[in-house]
């Protein structure tokens, strides 16, 4: 059953480890993806579901050539050839993923591919930042009833919106999005996640993070400002990829785990109650003490009453109220003046 509402609405981090290319050609690679992205503790498993002709047509001319970046050379259908994970890997995948006691979702293409994660059972979907601006597509997914997780890299508020609306349209009103940068890797200074919070307000909805960035630190800083869901793309050791010049590598990605969830509970609040443990740390505040024996009907002067540690006696905001009043009980040095605190 899928986790992802039960985390948001416990305040917890949804954690999902995206496999896309990495498993470099091989079914045992991929279920090593599994079963590696589990132990670390990632909440959910993502794949990408296509056909190269799911994104675009085989056509050679300068239009299908990519002329910069990671992928720098390829025409657009040989790359989506060589980086798909087969039709027929998705159930073993999906097992895997079951077996070991998490999510598995996947990103589909086409409306073909939806139809096909829909027989095999599919609880949630993820449109691509790529695919943000295709609303036909965006519609016939939402219309299965699952989740919507939709990547918003090079979207614009009125574009983020339009996804949503589609959603809408076809009756589904539950949407994650997630901020991206879609730049591979995404330097720090394109991140701009302080986007995250002003989505929030924008749109209502639970807000997370596609993060293509190197290390930990912008899960942890998305997490920080409110990203409910992490994505972060997985490599094996040694195994190349369309994808693993961007990817975290897998005995990493448990510390990267780790401190977005540590994070998580860094960020929460507001919450201005003590804890256990400050309420334990109270009595080595400063309060109103004895410095010298005072006499009942004494009063109160600079010369016989201070304000110090340990916190056992009035708090000093009365100090300069009772200056000059007599006390109405004898003190030894070293007592804490009680009184009204």
């Amino acid at each position: 059953m899928l986790t992802l509402y039960d985390k948001i609405n416990n305040d917890q981090v949804y954690v999902i480890a995206e496999m896309s290319a990495n498993h470099g050609g091989s079914l045992d690679n991929a279920l090593e993806i599994v079963r590696r992205s589990a132990e670390a503790g990632a909440d959910c498993l993502k794949i990408q579901t296509y056909a190269a002709d799911s994104l675009t047509i085989d056509c050679d001319n300068e239009y299908f050539r990519i002329k910069h970046g990671l992928w720098q050379g390829y025409k657009l259908y040989d790359l989506y050839t060589e980086a798909g994970t087969p039709y027929e890997w998705h159930e073993a995948i999906r097992s895997e993923c079951e077996k070991c006691g998490i999510d598995f979702l996947s990103t589909p293409f086409s409306n073909r591919d939806a139809d096909f994660l829909e027989s095999i059972g599919s609880e949630a979907y993820k449109i691509a930042s790529f695919e943000l601006v295709d609303l036909p597509l965006i519609e016939y997914v939402a219309a299965k009833g699952k989740p919507m997780i939709i990547s918003t890299g090079m979207a614009s508020p009125e574009e983020m919106q339009d996804a949503i609306d589609a959603c809408h349209s076809a009756g589904n009103e539950r949407i994650v999005l997630l901020k991206c940068c879609s730049e591979y890797p995404a330097p720090w200074a394109d991140m701009h996640l302080g986007n995250i919070p002003d989505m929030m307000r924008r749109f209502n909805l639970p807000i997370g993070l596609s993060d293509h960035s190197e290390g930990s630190l912008g899960a942890v800083v998305g997490v920080s400002l409110g990203a409910c869901v992490v994505e972060k793309h997985v490599c094996l050791p040694g195994v190349e990829s369309a994808d693993s010049g961007f990817s975290m590598p897998i005995d990493e990605f448990a510390g990267m785990v780790k401190d977005v969830r540590n994070a998580s509970l860094i960020a929460r609040g507001p919450d201005y109650s003590l804890t256990p443990g400050e309420q334990a740390q109270t009595v080595f505040r400063r309060s109103i003490f004895a410095k010298a024996d005072i006499a009942r009907g004494e009063p109160f002067t600079e010369d016989n009453v201070c304000i110090i540690r340990p916190g056992d006696g009035m708090k000093p905001k009365y100090y300069k109220s009772i200056l000059g009043k007599p006390s109405d009980r004898a003190y030894f040095r070293g007592e804490p003046i009680i009184g009204s605190n």
